[in-house]
């Protein structure tokens, strides 16, 4: 997914309250509020950003955080994102209702459905474009999440990867019932996904039923962060909404997850992230002048009609539509910032 900002910016982050009541609560956590962002065409599809935000710009590796849905696509757009480029980074697409169609320069063409992960490793430079197909389900809902890829692999080749038998397991409730956890990325509980990263991290999808209190253990080398997608989820002393991020630091072997109702939520971490990036719209780069070469690269490749060698974004031959042209870059020069302000 791209972002599609016009002018990309840092997003905020605002502190959650916190129930004194609740002894789970400590000061290691810090719930991110998203806001909501267009995307793309005067009938943009609104999601809800948490990732990155003015203060907190990571939870290991993971640097960008997109939730979407439920919306209707019957009768509008749905998603229709145009071909984008990106670098430095790998993007992780996890949908809980209806269907996207993936297609990039190395000529995948690949529909993603519940249950079922998109990987998509950017490395020196890939294109690719994400569309509602024409009979997709009614509705969608889903997310979408950047890995950042550290110093010795992030100009590598480009990568694309699709899991449609992952490993999941029941996770018993405190009282009744229970949750349902399937192993996105990394290892979980003993079960490791077959998706190819290159931090220690992990990513799951977690489940719950009506009245589920659940303990999903966690590696306490890592920080993590919880994301619900659709229904409130009570976690380490905050309510969290669908939508927001609640930030959790390491030294964690679990954590108590908590829902009234049916409960979507993913589950992110991995060991904190010591490099310093640049992240501007679809690039995640070490310096400005990087991102400089970047986007030059894919404006020439957008506007060169002969897909031959030499090119740093491929075509994506199988989507007639448009390229999406980069936005202009700001007067001041783009810093590189740590994981998180102060760090």
């Amino acid at each position: 997914m791209s972002n599609l900002d016009t002018h990309p910016a840092e997003e905020r982050v605002c502190g959650g309250e916190v129930d004194p009541a609740d002894t789970a609560a400590s000061g290691d956590t810090e719930l991110l509020e998203p806001r909501e962002v267009p995307l793309g065409g005067p009938r943009a599809m609104l999601v809800r950003r948490a990732l990155p935000g003015k203060n907190r710009r990571m939870v290991g590796a993971w640097c960008f955080a997109d939730v979407y849905g439920p919306t209707g696509v019957a009768d509008g757009p749905g998603m229709q994102v145009p071909p984008h480029p990106h670098i430095g980074l790998q993007t992780v697409s996890w949908l809980v209702r209806g269907s996207v169609h993936h297609m990039d320069g190395l000529g995948s063409d690949q529909l993603v459905r519940p249950g079922q992960l998109n990987l998509m490793t950017a490395g020196h430079g890939i294109a690719h474009s994400e569309r509602s197909p024409a009979d997709a389900p009614p509705l969608l809902h889903g997310a979408q999440l950047w890995i950042a890829l550290p110093e010795d692999d992030r100009e590598g080749p480009a990568r694309f990867e699709h899991h449609a038998d992952l490993p999941a397991f029941d996770l018993p409730g405190t009282d009744a019932p229970g949750a349902r956890v399937t192993v996105i990325a990394g290892e979980v509980d003993g079960r490791r996904s077959p998706a190819r990263v290159h931090t220690p991290l992990m990513g799951a999808e977690v489940v719950l039923e009506p009245g589920a209190r659940v303990r999903l253990p966690l590696d306490a080398s890592f920080e993590h962060g919880v994301l619900p997608l659709d229904s409130p989820v009570r976690v380490l002393g905050h309510t969290v909404e669908a939508g927001a991020l609640l930030y959790a630091g390491e030294g964690r072997t679990e954590v108590e997850l908590r829902a009234e109702e049916t409960a979507h939520v993913l589950v992110i971490g991995g060991e904190p992230f010591t490099e310093d990036l640049v992240m501007w719209w679809n690039f995640v780069g070490r310096d400005h002048d990087e991102i400089v070469r970047a986007r030059r690269a894919w404006e020439d490749d957008r506007e060169d009609a002969d897909d031959a060698g030499g090119r740093r974004f491929a075509a994506v031959a199988t989507d007639d539509g448009a390229p999406l042209p980069a936005p202009e870059l700001p007067n001041a020069r783009l810093r590189a910032r740590p994981r998180h302000r102060g760090a």
